[in-house]
């Protein structure tokens, strides 16, 4: 079984559907990217596997476990870390603040020194680690927020739109940083994006998603490769 499982999933919100039988898998070490305009569908999926939902159909397995039903709480401290929309800073707290909050589950001893691991890899927070998470530019809010996340020590990363308001310049060099951390650690990321190229060039496979519906998958290079799906969904 993969790492992360979506069976026939279906969830919304209310009276109003908005998955419809998504089935996607994540393996061990894989970037997996989920694609599609606004509103196709992308935050809800991530929603559904973190438990944020109030009913889910289908199954979602972590680890061969069906947590579908499982609480948010309980998802996180199994090995998911979700780096929401729209980052979620504290922004009244620092930089370092921030990362120990990340670590707020762990009882071990290591802290001090993923602090110091997370610093080198995003120089400019080392730079600003006394400085108010609210003072800083997007991107490094953006950087903030993925670090923080991995102060769990996740097996699972999520992340919900990470180019979101940021200048191209800035996503390129956020998802450099995602595809470093996923050859060097070997951490799994499933990944929802609206850029398709640039989240495609670190995956190693995709899914397309319309109006809560998978309508295109395969791995990256087939998705790239693929004139039709380029042209109908991917906007390149």
């Amino acid at each position: 079984m993969s790492l992360l499982e979506l069976r026939e999933v279906t969830g919304g919100y209310g009276p109003i559907t908005v998955l419809h039988g998504l089935s996607i898998a994540v393996e061990e070490g894989e970037v997996g990217v989920v694609l599609g305009a606004n509103g196709a569908g992308k935050t809800t999926t991530l929603r559904a596997i973190c438990g944020m939902l109030g009913k889910v159909g289908g199954s979602v397995f972590f680890d061969d476990t069906d947590i579908t039903k499982a609480s948010t709480q309980s998802i996180a401290k199994a090995g998911i870390a979700h780096v929401p929309q729209g980052r979620g800073t504290f922004t009244d707290l620092t930089v370092e603040e921030n990362l120990r909050i990340g670590a707020i589950n762990r009882r071990d001893a290591g802290v001090a020194a993923d602090i110091d691991q997370w610093y080198s890899v995003f120089p400019r927070l080392a730079e600003r680690r006394k400085q108010m998470a609210g003072s800083m530019s997007g991107g490094e809010q953006q950087m903030l927020a993925i670090a923080r996340a991995l102060m769990s020590r996740p097996r699972l990363l999520l992340l919900d739109e990470p180019s979101l308001g940021l200048a191209p310049l800035i996503t390129r060099e956020v998802f450099e940083h995602l595809g470093a951390i996923n050859r060097e650690t070997g951490l799994a990321m499933l990944v929802v994006e609206q850029n398709a190229t640039i989240a495609l060039g670190i995956a190693h496979r995709g899914y397309v998603l319309e109006t809560g519906s998978i309508v295109a998958a395969g791995d990256a290079q087939t998705l790239v490769a693929d004139e039709g799906v380029r042209k109908a969904y991917l906007g390149f």
